[in-house]
């Protein structure tokens, strides 16, 4: 598809600092040039987490139709980048990316009162993903796909918690609805109970190498769902019966990926899953103090949480969600913390393996809307090209496509 290199040797370097344009369709050139086979090396560490890409004419006018800031360099000066990363004495290192991931987004398919951070995101970098839902995952559709996003979900089967605010406007009474008739048809008697088996083909498909990423509520309400698979945690509103008295004594935290000795809210008016998420700390925080800070670690020893962490900035702004962040003392002591607000105890940013495979939750709804609510309009990435939280995102996107070294430890 490529016309041919020009006589003399070429690379394009996509740098990744202050000096980019387009942070966000950066990654989409990354992904475009990989379903053309041509290599794309990640510069971890170098200029931001810079792109190295071997010069093809066509590359450089699809870096020049999308905006996206670029430098032609020769073949010696390449060479010459990728030796001094090589030096074992400075934090950086190079990762090739040889594989294209097929993306799934986990969201339903009838319209919802809110935005998705990731989908905005994928189609912003025109990256091509696949919406599936509760059908394809029952039917084992999930082993087509190696990255798996879970929208704003409630895997508890409680519908997000909203009963207390919503349960008479009509988008709610609607996804009641669908949700029941979905349950019904696929042979459960209950939401919760679909939910459930959803969780657990997720649980599957992530443990025989699947890459799962979650952001807001489909973080805990996940965890909680796993640690909470023999226990009825609804009540009569959400799935006909009571919930069981003791059902916080018989939670099994050696079922979840991430969280562990939490108390879940059993009020089916509050807007809350369990004591997992630091909204009401947010909440008393003025939106001029909150702020991320995300982790650096060792290029060449910690490749795996460096390319999820790779960014132009260190601190970032906050966001708040359902689920705003963790806090620090329900997270398991086997869980990498990527990004924190130490001063709040909280960590926003968190990561993990199970089974052969990876999960990353990153906690808030929209890295660009400080406080979303529901009905709000979508966040138009126009404006935010560079935006360092949707960065974040975007290296989970990525982070399939590599050709890893294993973690050390």
């Amino acid at each position: 598809m490529f016309l041919a290199n020009a006589s003399f040797a070429r690379h394009i370097l996509i740098p990744m600092d202050d000096a980019q344009s387009n942070h966000l369709k950066s990654y989409g050139i990354a992904y475009w040039s990989l379903e053309r086979e041509v290599e794309v090396q990640w510069l971890l560490n170098y200029r931001g987490g810079s792109f190295l890409i071997e010069f093809y004419e066509n590359i450089e006018k699809e870096l020049i139709i999308r905006g996206v800031t670029y430098e032609l360099i020769p073949d010696a000066k390449a060479a010459a980048i990728l030796l001094d990363i090589s030096n074992p004495q400075v934090n950086m290192d190079a990762v090739k990316l040889e594989t294209v991931p097929k993306i799934a987004v986990y969201s339903p398919k009838s319209a919802q009162p809110w935005d998705d951070a990731v989908t905005l995101v994928l189609e912003y970098a025109e990256i091509p993903y696949e919406v599936i839902y509760d059908d394809e995952i029952i039917n084992g559709n999930l082993h087509l796909f190696d990255w798996l996003h879970l929208h704003h979900e409630d895997f508890t089967g409680q519908y997000g918690k909203f009963y207390g605010s919503y349960r008479n406007h009509k988008w709610y009474k609607d996804q009641v609805s669908e949700f029941e008739e979905t349950a019904s048809r696929l042979g459960f008697s209950k939401v919760s109970e679909l939910k459930l088996a959803v969780a657990l083909r997720i649980k599957e498909y992530t443990a025989g190498g699947g890459f799962l990423f979650s952001m807001c509520s489909g973080t805990d309400s996940y965890d909680i769902a796993l640690a909470a698979e023999n226990v009825d945690i609804c009540e009569k509103m959400f799935d006909g019966d009571p919930a069981d008295p003791i059902s916080q004594k018989k939670l099994d935290f050696t079922r979840s990926f991430a969280f562990e000795d939490y108390n879940i809210s059993m009020n089916p008016m509050e807007y809350e899953f369990s004591e997992i998420d630091g909204t009401q700390i947010h909440a008393r925080t003025p939106p001029t103090e909150d702020f991320i800070t995300i982790f650096d670690f060792s290029a060449k020893w910690d490749p795996i949480p460096t390319m999820l962490c790779q960014n132009h900035q260190q601190i970032i702004k906050g966001f708040m969600g359902q689920t705003t962040s963790y806090k620090t003392q329900f997270i398991k002591p086997e869980v990498l913390v990527l990004a924190e607000n130490k001063g709040l105890g909280v960590a926003k940013y968190i990561h993990g393996e199970f089974g052969k495979g990876q999960w990353t939750f990153y906690g808030g709804h929209d890295p660009e809307d400080y406080q979303h609510f529901v009905g709000d309009p979508p966040t138009d990435l126009n404006l935010h090209p560079n935006s360092p939280g949707y960065r974040l995102i975007l290296n989970n996107v990525l982070f399939p496509a590599a050709k890893k070294k294993k973690q050390k430890t």
